[in-house]
């Protein structure tokens, strides 16, 4: 008896770790977030978050905290969340992607939220590096998907530490000239880092997609903005990076709120790193 418990959990444990299998693709990635959603079902979030996360894995609660520790501190977990991405990217790489979309609380009363999840592909196969979810109104209209495969692969032979952490900066100069135009231009600075495309996930607020309506957005509620980041990550390929950290946000309606971000770039074919996802979450100061 044993030795058959012990078989079918070894199959389990290698159906999940198949589930998860990263092979460079969206698809991939996607069927990993799939899973995960699967997982949460059956198990509750704590065990699954435990599951899927890496050992630096951060999830915002709303304050960025490490998942395992944050996990394993639940009495219990809950499987009355349900999701599945609409938008989805993987690097030229293959090691790092993101999934974002709607999801709905089903309790004694329904809640509804977008998330943004960053992944990182870990011994082949796909752990989350960032979660986030912020709340918003019952979506009105269903979103296409967009699931975009890397346009090629590419995988350098040779990078070190430093050609990483040199790397990174690029990400963190980037940041920081946005900042300072920001405060020199105001709002409208984000026009020259947003791709056409890009999406913004706010509280209170289904995904707003499209530069136009992000920036229509913004500049009817928001005065000012500072951001202060406090971490990066990027792609071997070079292609895709995050950032997140603290966004401290003067209304025009004369209130100042504070909030954690992570920020999703992509690189242009002119080199340069733009917006494609913003996602705010209201920080406990």
């Amino acid at each position: 008896m044993k030795k058959i418990l012990s078989t079918t959990f070894a199959i389990a444990l290698s159906f999940s770790a198949f589930a998860q299998r990263s092979d460079g693709t969206t698809k991939s990635l996607v069927n990993a977030e799939k899973e995960f959603a699967k997982t949460i079902a059956k198990k509750g979030d704590k065990d699954a978050y435990i599951e899927f996360s890496s050992a630096n894995t951060l999830v915002f609660r709303p304050n960025p905290v490490n998942a395992k520790t944050f996990y394993a501190g639940q009495s219990k977990g809950t499987n009355e969340v349900s999701w599945e991405p609409n938008y989805a990217k993987v690097s030229r790489s293959g090691d790092l992607g993101f999934t974002t979309g709607p999801y709905e609380l089903n309790g004694t009363e329904k809640k509804y939220g977008q998330y943004l999840s960053i992944w990182k592909a870990e011994n082949g196969t796909w752990k989350l590096a960032i979660d986030l979810n912020t709340d918003s109104n019952k979506p009105l209209a269903s979103t296409t998907k967009r699931y975009e495969e890397p346009k090629d692969r590419y995988i350098p032979k040779f990078l070190n530490e430093k050609d990483q952490k040199a790397a990174k900066d690029v990400i963190l100069t980037t940041e920081k000239t946005l900042n300072t135009f920001l405060k020199t231009h105001g709002i409208g600075a984000f026009g020259g880092f947003l791709t056409d495309n890009a999406r913004l996930l706010f509280p209170g607020n289904e995904a707003i997609d499209g530069k136009g309506k992000i920036l229509t957005f913004l500049n009817g509620m928001v005065d000012k903005i500072n951001l202060k980041t406090t971490g990066v990550d990027k792609a071997l390929g070079s292609d895709l990076a995050y950032t997140y950290g603290v966004a401290t946000i003067d209304y025009k309606a004369d209130l100042r709120e504070s909030f954690n971000y992570v920020f999703v770039y992509e690189k242009a074919a002119d080199a340069s790193w733009n917006l494609i996802v913003q996602a705010f979450v209201p920080a406990d100061r």
